[in-house]
């Protein structure tokens, strides 16, 4: 056996350990975290307010309300173009928050989910 080999053990037994309990940790953590994104209620808004948007944490919606004055049948371009807005400014503070409570358990580490 070649001099200063310890096989697996001299890899670090003990801090193996240490790093696999910590992944498990992490893994805990994120998937809490996920639970928690899911759960989420964002409001956007758009055209001053007069529609507004509910979409979640798993980006599905679950409210819209429409004021009356932008619901005009000569222009639905307009109304489709407020309803995008806002549920656009309610999904970017969605991954704003997600990417937040992610960089907090992983310290801002990139992982591939």
């Amino acid at each position: 056996m070649a001099k200063g080999y310890r096989g697996m053990g001299g890899f670090g037994g003990g801090n193996m350990n240490n790093l696999m309990a910590q992944a498990q940790k992490m893994q805990r953590q994120l998937e809490v975290a996920k639970e928690e994104i899911n759960e989420l209620r964002i409001t956007g808004t758009s055209g001053g307010d007069k529609v507004k948007v509910v979409v979640g944490g798993d980006h599905k919606i679950y409210d819209l309300v429409i004021d009356k004055e932008v619901i005009d049948p000569e222009d639905p371009e307009m109304l489709a173009d407020l309803i995008t807005a806002a549920v656009n400014q309610a999904n970017d503070e969605v991954g704003m928050i997600s990417a937040e409570k992610m960089n907090n358990i992983t310290g801002g580490v990139s992982l591939p989910f």
